[in-house]
């Protein structure tokens, strides 16, 4: 989760994974860190870089709040709000007042996907498209485009960080167990400038199932959930079958016995 501070506004990228406000309160710290830090009574914009439950399970705490607008993570909604008529093609701006963020659509992960650009800091939100971690991809052709497209976005831009939404390796650059919580040696979460013009290449090679490309580690889930699926039937299938030829020539040996053929 990103909060950013303008003169005019301020902005919550995300949400995060936890509902309960007595367990995070996440609304109270984020209001709290508005008023010390921003100016008094300043509006509270919450937008989200894809409308995933980790990154948006916490949207009921700041709903129905005053002087806060919590954008919809539909597409719709998505849509509507920031004005993208043709998309994923086209951009997006939230002014902050003395702070413009541009929004990019970024849809291949997930088909609301964005990606949030800060042009003070010059800080690039990736949310889940770019990460430090297993990259899972919904659409690959989505992805390659919205790769290109953010690539493009950047090559005569200054990019300071890349920030994603999870970090899932360790120093060494090995992944970290598969929804783990404890992250012994974890890597720093910054990615940079470099990453986002290669994605590109690594997302062109990519082979629709799991590959690895220089940093990047590739995954379609739904590919790999029915390449599974699919073996797992063959196999059931080739079971049944060898089931059923045992069991019939069985029964011919017994017939056979019983009319003394050998």
């Amino acid at each position: 989760m990103y909060l950013l501070l303008g003169d005019k506004r301020a902005l919550l990228i995300d949400t995060g994974d936890v509902a309960d406000a007595r367990q995070m309160p996440l609304a109270q710290t984020v209001l709290h860190m508005v008023s010390q830090y921003g100016s008094p009574g300043l509006p509270l914009l919450v937008v989200h870089t894809h409308r995933h439950l980790d990154h948006r399970s916490a949207d009921p705490q700041f709903q129905h709040l005053p002087n806060v607008r919590v954008v919809g993570y539909d597409l719709a909604s998505v849509r509507q709000f920031f004005g993208f008529t043709h998309w994923p093609d086209g951009r997006a701006q939230i002014d902050l007042g003395g702070r413009i963020v541009d929004v990019l659509p970024a849809p291949g992960h997930e088909a609301t996907h964005l990606v949030f650009y800060d042009r003070n800091t010059a800080l690039l939100f990736s949310g889940d498209f770019l990460m430090p971690g297993r990259l899972l991809i919904d659409n690959s052709s989505a992805d390659l485009l919205s790769a290109r497209r953010i690539a493009q976005f950047v090559s005569d831009k200054p990019v300071s960080a890349v920030l994603g939404g999870h970090i899932e390796e360790d120093v060494d650059g090995r992944l970290l167990p598969w929804g783990s919580t404890f992250h012994p040696r974890e890597r720093r979460l910054p990615m940079d400038k470099s990453d986002l013009l290669a994605l590109p290449a690594a997302l062109n090679g990519f082979n629709g199932f799991y590959s690895r490309s220089g940093k990047f580690v590739i995954i379609n889930p739904i590919h790999n959930l029915i390449a599974t699926a699919s073996a797992a039937l063959l196999l059931l299938v080739a079971l049944i079958a060898a089931a059923i030829h045992f069991l019939r020539r069985r029964r011919r040996r017994r017939a056979n016995a019983r009319l003394g053929v050998a």
